[in-house]
């Protein structure tokens, strides 16, 4: 049992290691390494298609992270003042919001964009009155609702599940003593769930910084890093292509890290 353990580790992580050792590359060849350097990072960090990419993918994260915490919070808070039948079948959806692959999400997210741009366009094509109206198309804003749909889904189930180990004795107490919703909420439950929506809103980032599959389908004309590494390993694998993965891979693991502390933190 221990060696297949080592076996399956060894089969998942080795990939990894071997493309963190090989962005250290000297040369120009990702299989074969002929020195130590750190070349390969300055060339990446210096290419201005990958910087844009970079940064459509930050603003994209980011937004689409505040966005689901936001409403995975609220619907967190809702869900605990439902019924167990209510709540028993919106667990359902949102689990299976998780489960459904990515890319049946973007297939029916694109779908569903289009036939509401399809709607909306003529609207607000007749309603303007200069000669440009606006359209509606593909772009930063459907990435940040695909994927801050899907977050709000994990935020939802996380903070769901801190929402259910909080005692409602300080709850109760807090309006017995005349407090009003707004300020139990404030000084009572928000900093217990506090570490929960933090560590929700890391993983929500962490996934749209990472997602290639529902931001391929929806992306339009903007490009983010996931979307720009497919598109360069298609030409082949360079160092250049190790050392962005490498930077992803830190990112990603640092934001995991940091949400798995969060969500042991105790109050």
């Amino acid at each position: 049992m221990r060696a297949f353990v080592i076996a399956v580790f060894g089969f998942l992580y080795l990939p990894i290691a071997l493309v963190v050792l090989f962005s250290f590359n000297a040369g120009r060849n990702a299989s074969e390494i002929v020195g130590f350097s750190f070349r390969w990072y300055g060339t990446a960090l210096s290419n201005p298609f990958l910087v844009e990419a970079l940064q459509n993918t930050l603003i994209v994260a980011s937004t689409s992270a505040v966005l689901a915490a936001v409403f995975g919070t609220s619907a967190a808070l809702g869900l605990a003042r439902v019924g167990p039948r209510t709540r028993a079948v919106f667990d359902a959806l949102f689990g299976a919001a998780i489960v459904v692959p990515g890319v049946v999400i973007g297939i029916a997210t694109l779908v569903a964009l289009v036939a509401l741009f399809a709607a909306v366009n003529p609207l607000l094509a007749s309603a303007w009155p200069g000669p440009n109206p606006p359209r509606l198309g593909l772009g930063y804003s459907s990435i940040i609702a695909a994927h801050g749909l899907f977050s709000m889904a994990l935020v939802t189930m996380i903070v769901r599940a801190r929402l259910g180990s909080l005692s409602r004795d300080l709850v109760e107490a807090s309006s017995d003593l005349y407090a009003t919703p707004l300020t139990t909420f404030r000084s009572i439950v928000l900093p217990q769930i506090f570490p929960a929506i933090l560590a929700g809103l890391l993983l929500a980032f962490t996934f749209s910084f990472d997602d290639f599959i529902i931001a391929f389908f929806v992306a339009g004309a903007q490009t983010t890093l996931p979307i720009y590494i497919f598109a360069s390993i298609r030409r082949g694998v360079t160092p250049e292509i190790n050392a962005i993965a490498t930077i992803v891979l830190i990112a990603s693991v640092a934001m995991v890290l940091v949400a798995q502390a969060l969500l042991r933190r105790r109050s």
